[in-house]
């Protein structure tokens, strides 16, 4: 049982933690793709307020993705 243990505790510990996706950054990117790394980055600012309006309003993890969906058609259609 012991070595057991400590297996599953090396394992534990060598596991990297998960992180979410950073913003990308324009000004890092080579000049012929900063045009898609601004867009790409509007569109990551626009799913993560509408996350946080989500978490805001407490919507269930079953209707996240729906309620993300319906947040981002109403965010495009204003633009």
């Amino acid at each position: 049982m012991k070595p057991f243990l400590f297996i599953a505790a090396i394992a534990l510990l060598a596991m990297a933690p998960a992180r979410s996706q950073a913003l990308v950054d324009p000004n890092k990117v080579a000049p012929e793709y900063r045009e898609a790394a601004e867009k790409r980055r509007a569109e990551q600012l626009r799913q993560r307020e509408c996350a946080l309006k989500a978490d805001l309003e407490k919507v269930l993890p079953r209707d996240c993705t729906a309620f993300l969906n319906r947040c981002l058609d109403t965010m495009a259609a204003r633009q």
